[in-house]
């Protein structure tokens, strides 16, 4: 495909996702008050284990109105997450067969819980976050977090592991492409393991290394376990490959 397709493809691609985004979008702005109230409440737990003021803050006359429409489109995100990493799929494996791009059902199969799976970890450890970073706040003070702030905070927090808990997935799909072969993903199975616990580490600024251990093994057990799908595609396409060679004349 030239370089001229590519790129309108991409902008056809980048369009359908903008039109599941705002979708979702829409159907997160009637969910804005019971999501940002589950967004609140480690805030509001976190006050009361400390005996202190610990708040979201609205610092501007249009910030509560901003804050609905950012976290429409964060819920937005998330509730096209099946949408979205379709259009990663059709963009990346635009030149298969009619076969290999049934395996886009399988893709979304696996991407789409994934997702969701990393989401819902990030949710299930950002009330520790952020107790053990309010719990820095001196005794007799006060701490009224800036809404924008805390929502960037939640925002990447969410995004980044829902992200990497996909990336196995998309090695998988890269090598059913034909792209990368499995022993390329070995080779480099130290660095993966070495940014997993980086990546963990960095995402939960926690004083504990069991909090950083129990988030990065998923990541860890996740790329092994694509590492080996990858290494059974290898050998089946190698022996597809000796037979079509043996039968040729």
């Amino acid at each position: 495909m030239p370089l001229r397709a590519h790129l309108l493809e991409l902008r056809r691609r980048l369009f359908l996702v903008a039109v599941g985004l705002t979708l979702g979008a829409v159907g997160g702005w009637f969910l804005y008050t019971p999501v940002f109230e589950m967004l609140q409440q480690p805030l509001l737990d976190a006050a009361a284990d400390r005996g202190g003021n610990v708040s979201v803050n609205f610092a501007g006359l249009a910030s509560a109105f901003d804050m609905q429409i950012k976290v429409s489109l964060f819920l937005g995100v998330l509730v096209s997450s099946p949408w979205w990493l379709y259009q990663l799929w059709a963009f990346i494996t635009p030149g298969l067969t009619r076969r290999e791009r049934g395996y886009a059902v399988g893709f979304l199969g696996a991407a789409v819980p994934l997702f969701l799976a990393g989401a819902a970890m990030a949710f299930w450890t950002m009330p520790t976050a952020v107790r053990v970073l309010t719990d820095f706040t001196p005794d007799g003070a006060s701490n009224f977090i800036d809404a924008q702030t805390y929502l960037s905070f939640v925002m990447r927090f969410v995004l980044a592991f829902g992200l990497a808990f996909v990336l196995p997935v998309i090695m998988v799909c890269i090598n059913f492409a034909g792209l990368v072969r499995a022993g390329t993903w070995a080779r480099g199975w130290r660095w993966a393991v070495l940014l997993a616990f980086v990546f963990s580490a960095v995402m939960t600024p926690t004083p504990d290394a069991i909090t950083m251990i129990v988030l990065a093994l998923p990541i860890c057990a996740l790329y092994f376990a694509a590492l080996g799908v990858c290494a059974v595609n290898d050998r089946r396409r190698d022996r597809r490959d000796e037979a079509a060679e043996a039968v040729a004349p």
